[in-house]
């Protein structure tokens, strides 16, 4: 199930978040770059007990950071899921939208379906899933799109990490900044 919350953080929290001066950094892995810089502990925390309250469970928290897109910088499409972050399967993302609404369209965090797999893909074989994320990311061909949920600052998506998903479009000429976090529920 995917769910969004509008007005997620109190607004002096946002503008607070929104101030923060310090640059991305970025994060090469193999085939791809990520602009990121990391929360303070007390802000994931504020966050993860937020999740309690709405999912009614206890909430590990896997891995929170900021991300950053804009123009020539982390524009792929790269379609995927997040089936394994550092070695662990975590059951939900989410994404946070940050950034203020500066795109002329449709933008936002897009679902897909992959024309061969579906729109989820439970990691049986790790081979098999790193090839289909090299091979297929970017290659929208072997894709349906299924729906953009639409960047609004302050909105909060979460959603099961098997989904495949991107950012919406690929490449973006102002600055698109999230909080993502991957997380394990525990009723």
């Amino acid at each position: 199930m995917i769910y969004i919350i509008d007005d997620f953080l109190p607004k002096n929290m946002l503008n607070a978040i929104k101030s923060n001066t310090e640059e991305y950094k970025e994060i090469k892995t193999p085939g791809k770059s990520f602009w990121t810089k990391k929360p303070s502990e007390v802000f994931v925390q504020y966050v993860v007990n937020k999740l309690v309250e709405i999912e009614d469970c206890d909430i590990e928290n896997v891995l929170c950071f900021f991300r950053q897109a804009k123009k020539n910088q982390d524009n792929n499409w790269r379609i995927h899921n997040d089936s394994i972050i550092q070695g662990q399967q975590p059951d939900r993302a989410l994404v946070l939208f940050l950034s203020d609404e500066n795109y002329n369209g449709l933008n936002g965090t897009a679902f897909w379906e992959h024309k061969e797999r579906g729109d989820t893909y439970k990691v049986t074989d790790n081979n098999d899933f790193d090839e289909l994320l090299t091979k297929d990311c970017n290659d929208v061909s072997k894709w349906n799109l299924k729906t953009v949920i639409g960047h609004k600052t302050n909105r909060l998506i979460s959603y099961p990490c098997e989904y495949f998903h991107s950012k919406y479009p690929n490449e973006f000429k102002e600055k698109r900044e999230v909080l993502v976090m991957f997380y394990k529920t525990k009723k």
